[in-house]
C-alpha cells in the first residue's frame, strides 16, 4: 500500500515549501506520496541543520490532510482515543509498539536521548497530524490510532486523492474497537 521512501527531488522540496508556506527543514526523504502524486509526508532528521532537536520523524505536509487532521482534532477525536487507550489493553499495547517502532527508526538516524516520539505516544493522543503522517508513511497495521484517523479522513472525501483507495474503511476500526480487537 505504501511506496518506498524516496530521496526528495528539488521539485519535491519546492512543492513541500508551497504546502508548508515556508522552506522545509531537515527533510531526508518523501515518506508518502498521495495517489495523485503529491508529496504528503516527509521524513525529517532528528536534528535540524542548525542543531535544534526535532523529534517528529514523519511530518504531514499535504494541506488536504493537515486540514482534515485539524478538523478531527477540533471534533474531539483525540479525547475518545485517549479514553480507549486506558480501557483497552490490546489497543494500548499496539499503540506502545507503534511508539517503540517510531523511536527505533528515529534512533537509527540519530538518537536524541529521549523517549519522546510524537503525537502523544505511547500513553495518550495529542496530535493527529503526527499519527496520520506515521500511518501514511508506514502503511496500515503499524499505528492503530493513526490508521483509524487516516480511515476517517479517507471516508470523509480523501480516498483515492490524498489517501490510497484501498485504505481500510473507518467502520472496520470501529467494529474492531467494539469487539475489543484491533
Amino acid at each position: 500500500m505504501t511506496e518506498p521512501v524516496q530521496q526528495p527531488s528539488e521539485a519535491d522540496l519546492e512543492i513541500v515549501a508551497r504546502q508548508l508556506g515556508r522552506e522545509p527543514r531537515g527533510v531526508l526523504a518523501v515518506a508518502y506520496r498521495t495517489p495523485d502524486g503529491q508529496p504528503a509526508v516527509v521524513k525529517t532528521a532528528p536534528r535540524l541543520p542548525d542543531g535544534t532537536p526535532f523529534p517528529t520523524l514523519y511530518y504531514l505536509t499535504d494541506p488536504r490532510l493537515t486540514v482534515e487532521a485539524s478538523r478531527q482534532e477540533a471534533a474531539g477525536l483525540m479525547r475518545g482515543m485517549t479514553d480507549r487507550l486506558a480501557a483497552d489493553p490490546a489497543l494500548a499495547a499496539a499503540y506502545r509498539a507503534a511508539h517503540e517502532s517510531y523511536l527505533a527508526e528515529r534512533n537509527e538516524i540519530e538518537s536524541l536521548g529521549t523517549d519522546f516520539s510524537g503525537g502523544g505516544m505511547p500513553d495518550r493522543v495529542k496530535c493527529l497530524h503526527v499519527l496520520i503522517a506515521h500511518s501514511l508513511a508506514k502503511g496500515p497495521g503499524v499505528n492503530p490510532l493513526g490508521d483509524e484517523a487516516v480511515a476517517l479522513a479517507a471516508d470523509t472525501g480523501l480516498r483515492g486523492t490524498a489517501i490510497p483507495a484501498d485504505w481500510p474503511k473507518y467502520e472496520q476500526y470501529q467494529q474492531h474497537s467494539e469487539e475489543g480487537k484491533l
